[in-house]
């Protein structure tokens, strides 16, 4: 009998044991636990400029799709109130696009006449009154490459295009399409 009273002693001492060492975390613990935390938050924020690039590209190409149904808009209204030939449909080509628009987009800072990168701060559209073209001044530009002229920015226009009216040539033109799109060609986190 006395052998079962001792085992049953040693049974509560290991179980006082267990529950001793699960109190809290050594040092050891603590200090593997802080190591993963930083390397994360490294990882992180070495990523994060990226994702700001990325949003910012969503947010121009938002805008552009919006003014891309806009301009179709345009035409269609255009086209109910009787300008039919190519002279009624040039606006198109030289109207201010953001006009177009129900609402501006916050960044839209206006109008400028031959404007330098100076002009407007980055992350903003504006409009050129001299090239006829809307310009997104990019802000976050660490994976875009430049155009032609070397300034970090994409320079739109609305492109419309004409054909000689089928079966009869000598009447003029008809619009057949109309595409709003960037000047050149550009890179961007591609």
């Amino acid at each position: 009998m006395m052998e079962r009273i001792d085992e049953r002693r040693c049974v509560v001492r290991q179980t006082d044991d267990f529950t001793q060492s699960s109190k809290g975390f050594t040092l050891i613990e603590l200090i593997v636990v802080i190591i993963i935390i930083v390397v994360l938050a490294g990882i992180f924020l070495t990523r994060v400029p990226i994702y700001q690039e990325q949003a910012e590209k969503a947010a121009m190409q938002q805008v552009e799709g919006a003014l891309q149904s806009a301009l179709v808009l345009r035409y269609g209204a255009l086209m109910t109130r009787g300008a039919a030939n190519e002279r009624e449909l040039s606006i198109l080509a030289t109207d201010n696009p953001i006009t177009w628009l129900q609402k501006m987009p916050p960044n839209y800072k206006g109008e400028y006449y031959d404007p330098s990168p100076r002009s407007v701060a980055p992350g903003n559209w504006m409009f050129d009154l001299k090239s006829r073209e809307l310009i997104y001044v990019i802000d976050h530009a660490d994976y875009f490459k430049p155009g032609k002229d070397g300034k970090n920015w994409i320079r739109f226009r609305v492109h419309v295009d004409y054909e000689k009216i089928l079966g009869s040539p000598d009447s003029g033109k008809e619009l057949v399409s109309t595409l709003f799109e960037s000047t050149e060609p550009y890179h961007w986190l591609d």
